[in-house]
């Protein structure tokens, strides 16, 4: 008897193909996650692998001796593992056996920490990120030299911009659970995954005024902004709304991901549409593209249009991809007083240091779960978006945006993005990175010392602005959500109180150790190094003077220097995969960022010795 699995149906309709899913591309993308759970587990300290004979090589063996695994790796800076995938070896009871991360973390979940209870969501989102990078090696992928010079030569930088986001393999580095995304089924994976890039139509609902707030920019009204984003269509769905007999003045238009609607709103949300609090008016005219966050788009048809971001119930990297409709009232107030902020500061300013503001939001709030739920609950996150500023006009001629994601892109045949863009630039690696620095490192330690104010600067969140493939000013995103004052220095307006956290003296560093040292530098530092482009001495080196240089600038800030000391002997490891393991599917309390943080031990800081370096060549002056 033959199964032909592509010609059955469920529920009348043809079963979505998974042509990706094959022996070779299923080998290889084990392959690649037990390289990545190797490393950063044992990077975390929670794997502790053996050193044998002295010579590169370790041995990890199971809690009960069943499991063995062999590899070469070299220990970089910050104890970042750099192992070779082509030595890992497995052996099972004895026998060597094939490469299988969900049986990997089977194995040592106790090691992992990973409860009984959480363990098959963990299996299940590994199982999705193997898929993912199946799907990635199956449908190809742009070389990092043609990224790096642009798929258009730079006659349509949004189209090249695009290339970029759609053609990332990897997700957060970090994260070896990074591509979960528990909820998809593989025709939502086919239609809203962004590695996919396929064009995305976004439905449109009416909300009625008494559930739901609509906050904007100063100076930025409703209808002013419904008619820039929708054009004619606009008219098209308040006709819709007359046409039911409703009166378009009581509700708001609000954009909603498709799945969502289909998943959620004309389910969970039934009651609400069956009074009419939700009417469905329509489809929108304009592409999208997902960005690598799922659940933001970027006006394709229109780029010079606003990104919207929209709430999505599916569960990725230990949040349910939700936007509280609470916190959509005071984003745009955020936004505008972090740019009137970045916008007086002259250090920032002269790097080019910039972002892009979400200038309106709208949530609703349904009170049938807001009643039932606690606070900070995924039911009460359900249905809002908010619109960001396009970064298209932010260029001048003759300059690319990407994704600082793509700085720790490896295309296919190895090939770091970054080494792709030094090569482009014509510069030596240093000068190249020294550029790169100031645009982004410089004007985030700025930050953190002025204002103690803090983003979460991790590769999605910013984009970088390239001449010739050399940054030369970095553009922050994800504003509202994501930043955070820490101490006294700058006032706070009351309806932006909100961003303010009380962070412990001693942790308030870590916004630049864990959040940019060891969660991107890390990463950088050892492509660049194991490329053969720049030694990860030399990187380090190079930071530390870009730091020094910005300090002999600012003597008025000596204190703060000395309080948040980025040239400390070491400072504490922060683990983002200990909490993912604690618990996938909310790993932090967000209005309380430092409580829940799962630290192991202390690392020693690369930057530590260019200050006794710095200091011996400044007395010999």
């Amino acid at each position: 008897m033959t199964i032909q699995l592509e010609q059955s149906t469920t529920a009348g309709q043809p079963a979505a193909p998974a042509p990706h899913l094959t022996a070779e591309a299923w080998a290889r993308a084990n392959r690649h996650l037990l390289r990545k759970a190797l490393a950063e587990f044992s990077h975390e300290r929670i794997l502790a692998p053996e050193p044998v004979n002295g010579s590169g090589s370790y041995r990890l063996a199971s809690g009960d001796g069943t499991h063995q695994y062999h590899f070469d790796a070299r220990l970089l800076e910050l104890e970042h593992w750099s192992i070779d995938a082509d030595s890992i070896r497995h052996f099972r009871d004895g026998t060597e056996a094939p490469l299988d991360v969900l049986e990997f973390v089977t194995a040592f979940h106790e090691t992992l920490g990973i409860n009984i209870q959480m363990l098959p969501v963990y299996l299940e989102e590994i199982s999705s990120t193997l898929a993912s990078h199946a799907y990635k090696q199956w449908a190809g992928q742009l070389s990092s030299a043609e990224l790096a010079a642009g798929v258009t030569g730079g006659r349509n930088p949004a189209a090249d911009f695009q290339a970029i986001e759609r053609s990332m393999t990897e997700g957060h580095p970090c994260f070896v659970a990074n591509n979960g995304r528990l909820g998809f089924g593989i025709s939502d994976y086919h239609a809203f995954a962004p590695e996919t890039g396929a064009p995305v139509l976004l439905e449109w609902i009416a909300v009625h005024r008494s559930s739901a707030v609509f906050t904007s920019a100063e100076g930025l009204d409703y209808r002013a902004h419904l008619d820039a984003e929708l054009g004619p269509l606009l008219g098209t769905f308040l006709a819709r709304l007359h046409a039911l007999g409703l009166d378009p003045d009581l509700y708001f238009l609000m954009p909603v991901h498709p799945w969502q609607w289909e998943n959620k709103l004309a389910v969970t949300f039934a009651a609400e549409i069956a009074l009419q609090r939700i009417v469905h008016v329509g489809t929108g005219a304009d592409s999208y593209q997902a960005q690598q966050s799922i659940r933001t788009f970027f006006n394709v048809a229109a780029p010079e249009r606003t990104y919207v971001k929209t709430a999505m119930s599916v569960l990725n990297m230990g949040f349910m991809r939700g936007l509280s409709p609470q916190y959509m009232k005071a984003t745009p107030a955020i936004n505008g007083w972090l740019r009137a902020l970045i916008e007086a500061d002259g250090a920032l300013q002269r790097r080019g240091f910039t972002m892009i503001a979400e200038v309106a939001a709208i949530g609703y709030h349904n009170g049938y779960y807001e009643a039932g739920s606690a606070p900070g609950s995924p039911y009460r996150k359900m249905l809002s978006a908010l619109w960001r500023e396009s970064p298209l006009p932010l260029l001048a001629d003759g300059q690319q945006l990407a994704t600082m994601a793509s700085l720790l892109h490896t295309d296919s045949a190895g090939t770091p993005m970054v080494a792709a863009l030094v090569e482009r630039s014509g510069l030596r690696p240093e000068e190249w990175l020294r550029r790169y620095f100031e645009a982004y490192l410089v004007p985030l330690v700025h930050c953190l010392y002025r204002y103690e104010l803090a983003f979460m600067p991790h590769g999605e969140n910013v984009i970088l602005v390239l001449e010739d493939g050399v940054p030369v000013r970095a553009i922050m995103k994800d504003i509202a959500e994501e930043i955070v004052v820490m101490g006294d220095r700058v006032d706070l307006p009351g309806d932006v109180s909100r961003i303010k956290a009380e962070i412990p003296d001693g942790e308030r560093v870590l916004a630049i150790f864990t959040d940019v040292f060891d969660c991107i530098f890390r990463f950088l530092a050892a492509l660049l190094d194991e490329d053969g482009t720049l030694a990860q001495e030399e990187f380090w080196r190079t930071a530390a003077e870009a730091i020094k240089d910005y300090q002999a600038q600012h003597p008025e800030l000596a204190a703060q220097f000395a309080r948040h000391d980025l040239f400390a002997a070491d400072f504490e490891l922060s683990c983002l995969n200990r909490l993912q393991l604690r618990n996938n599917q909310q790993m932090l309390d967000l209005t309380d960022p430092s409580g829940g943080l799962q630290m192991a031990g202390r690392l020693a800081n690369p930057l530590a010795r260019f200050r006794a370096a710095q200091a011996t060549e400044e007395g010999f002056g």
